[in-house]
């Protein structure tokens, strides 16, 4: 397991050296059961120009059980609980396969939060708001917390 998330490590720097990169992930304190990082929102999405800043605990069964994934930032989304940040997508339940791994786990949040799910919310204000067909008051209220919460200009508005 050791090896593997060695390797994992390995190909997330090489991600990290790209000139903007979508993923940033790394152990806390060199402990690999510890990961801090962040995803960059979607292009065309409300989250689009924002950073949103991951939690990963690695469990010492990893890659044979999922490792926990919870967002940080603050955001506005059906499939991510507003207090707790816990992210509801079937390959950290169910769909786990130690074929996935760290990286492409933070792909898949990204892939979550262009294609939201309302059908199974977290977050029922958002939930109901894509289920009834507000678009565009789902697309608002997520533009203004990706602002305020996930990018430097509302870091600054906020100090």
């Amino acid at each position: 397991m050791a090896q593997r998330l060695l390797k994992e490590h390995r190909d997330l720097q090489k991600e990290a050296k790209k000139s903007n990169p979508d993923i940033l992930l790394s152990p806390v304190d060199s402990n690999l059961f510890r990961w801090a990082g962040s995803v960059a929102g979607p292009e065309g999405t409300p989250y689009e120009g924002g950073r949103f800043s991951l939690e990963v605990k690695v469990p010492s069964s990893y890659p044979l059980t999922a490792p926990n994934f919870r967002l940080l930032t603050k955001i506005f989304h059906p499939n991510v609980h507003p207090k707790t940040g816990e992210i509801c997508i079937d390959i950290l339940k169910n769909a786990w396969s130690p074929a996935w791994t760290l990286q492409s786990t933070c792909r898949a949040i990204i892939i979550l939060l262009s294609h939201p799910e309302p059908d199974s919310p977290l977050n029922c204000d958002a939930g109901n708001l894509l289920r009834q067909g507000d678009h565009r008051g789902f697309r608002s209220v997520a533009t203004m917390y990706t602002a305020i919460h996930a990018t430097r200009k509302g870091e600054a508005s906020r100090t």
